[in-house]
């Protein structure tokens, strides 16, 4: 009388083990910030290819969408070593066609390239890279005519001033009256640094935030792109590179409680394939997720139709 219930034991126990189940989503990266597709018509923007200042564009470039306007700020160059790179504008009323401004290069007066753009009140700041990987700032209350505010003062938890040498790709959050600033030295590490009054920064601490490794996708380069605040914790999202020659780089994604210590995907990369400089634009209903190197892709979510 046990047999058939021996038997629906080990059936039981034989083919539930082969069961496969969908893993459980991770809470602290919800599929919307993470899992995305691309559009079917990228790129959406990119160099012309023609004689023009903008021949070519680079990271990072940089979108804001203020009701039903969007707004491209990127970085134009012509071919050559060392080709001063100077800033562009470009608008859209959807995000994906996109038209440049007619008064292009809207910014000659020095290097800009790598920005990222925050407003706050009716002034928008604009903390980008100059020549040597230096970082500094502009202002506009416009959009389009920029002021140049001069190279950012960083400095040591000890008060010291940074030791000589670039501290680029410069990434902004702010809350409340403290600015938080994101930047990386040689693409080794990023380090974050605080200030009140925007002419001075200080370093949370010396020892970087986030390093390389010891994953192979960011064993050789990793720099911030963009932080965001979702649900009560903060993303970061990075790009680097697993080649020493930086020959090829990705996409990939950070969690933190406190913006100092961060907890990297499990999953990373999130985008691959060279296409690099991403960051979240929100475009009312959902986050879109935008590369801008070698050119300007944008990705939907995932589970969209």
């Amino acid at each position: 009388m046990r047999k058939p219930y021996l038997i629906f034991l080990v059936s039981t126990l034989f083919f539930g083990g082969m069961v496969s189940e969908k893993p459980a989503p991770d809470p602290e990266f919800p599929d919307e910030l993470v899992h995305f597709k691309p559009y079917e018509n990228n790129p959406v923007f990119a160099g012309t290819k023609a004689s023009t200042w903008d021949h070519n564009i680079r990271e990072r470039g940089y979108i804001l969408r203020e009701g039903q306007n969007w707004y491209l700020w990127y970085t134009g160059y012509k071919d050559g070593k060392n080709t001063t790179k100077y800033l562009g504008l470009a608008t859209s009323s959807d995000g994906f066609t996109w038209k440049r401004h007619p008064e292009n290069p809207i910014y000659t007066a020095g290097w800009v390239e790598d920005m990222s753009v925050v407003k706050s009140g009716s002034t928008y700041y604009m903390f980008a890279e100059g020549k040597e990987d230096v970082a500094h700032l502009l202002t506009s209350t416009d959009r389009l005519h920029w002021e140049e505010r001069g190279p950012l003062d960083i400095r040591g938890v000890d008060g010291k001033p940074l030791s000589a040498g670039p501290y680029g790709t410069p990434a902004i959050w702010k809350e409340g009256n403290v600015w938080y600033l994101f930047y990386e030295r040689n693409d080794a590490a990023v380090w974050l640094a605080t200030s009140k009054d925007l002419k001075s920064w200080k370093n949370v601490q010396d020892e970087p935030v986030l390093k390389c490794g010891p994953e192979k996708y960011d064993q050789f380069a990793v720099a911030t792109n963009q932080i965001i605040k979702y649900k009560g914790l903060y993303y970061m999202y990075y790009h680097a590179s697993a080649f020493k020659d930086w020959r090829e780089w990705t996409n990939n994604v950070a969690v933190s409680k406190d913006l100092i210590h961060w907890k990297k995907y499990a999953k990373n990369p999130i985008m691959e394939n060279n296409t690099s400089s991403g960051f979240l634009v929100h475009d009312g209903t959902k986050y879109r997720l935008y590369t801008m190197h070698p050119d300007v892709r944008v990705f939907l979510p995932a589970s969209q139709p």
